[in-house]
């Protein structure tokens, strides 16, 4: 596993614009029913990911016009709660991110939500280029920190390894500080236990 200093990894220099899947209507990748977007390119190069295939920047097929419209399409469905953004690594496929997130937010304000996946924390991503900030503050719920394959839990909600929070962005920017998403519930344990051991 890889860890990148503030700015070192840029998405202007590094994405290609290439997703690796799109996947309407799903129940997994966040609360509710999602319609979540699998971006290519990541470095983190964590041991276990899931999802291998889409550390290269040009694994898949081009993010398109088409493919942008069918999302937005997707999300007006009723039953539809929000969009997730995973891969691959979102916060280096700002380009792409942005302009979907964008046009969401312009379609449908607030009552669709935007989930995050990032190896990226919290704080790493509030310290570092403007994209990545701008992103982040799209995003309500972020799924923060790199899969760690000896903290893997496979009772975690929504996230692999103990050392991974799920962020309530909005709340955590306005207090300056990180605060949890409220609806967890862990199978192996509450999640404060979780968080606890992660720490030691």
């Amino acid at each position: 596993m890889r860890a990148p200093l503030p700015r070192e990894w840029l998405s202007e220099k590094l994405s290609q614009g290439h997703v690796g899947d799109y996947k309407p209507f799903q129940f997994v990748d966040g609360e509710g029913v999602r319609c979540s977007l699998y971006v290519s390119g990541c470095l983190f190069a964590c041991e276990g990911c899931f999802n291998e295939a889409t550390w290269s920047f040009r694994y898949g097929r081009p993010y398109t016009d088409e493919l942008e419209d069918r999302i937005l399409a997707d999300l007006g469905h009723e039953s539809v709660q929000g969009l997730t953004l995973l891969g691959g690594e979102p916060f280096l496929n700002t380009a792409v991110c942005l302009r979907l997130v964008g046009r969401l937010r312009q379609a449908f304000g607030h009552s669709k939500d935007v989930w995050a996946w990032s190896g990226y924390t919290f704080e790493e991503l509030l310290a570092d280029s403007d994209d990545k900030v701008a992103l982040l503050r799209e995003v309500d719920v972020l799924v923060d920190g790199p899969f760690r394959s000896e903290l893997r839990d496979p009772g975690l909600q929504f996230r692999g390894s103990a050392n991974q929070r799920i962020v309530d962005v909005p709340a955590s920017l306005a207090a300056g500080e990180v605060r949890l998403w409220g609806r967890r519930a862990d199978a192996a344990g509450s999640f404060e236990q979780v968080e606890r051991r992660a720490l030691i």
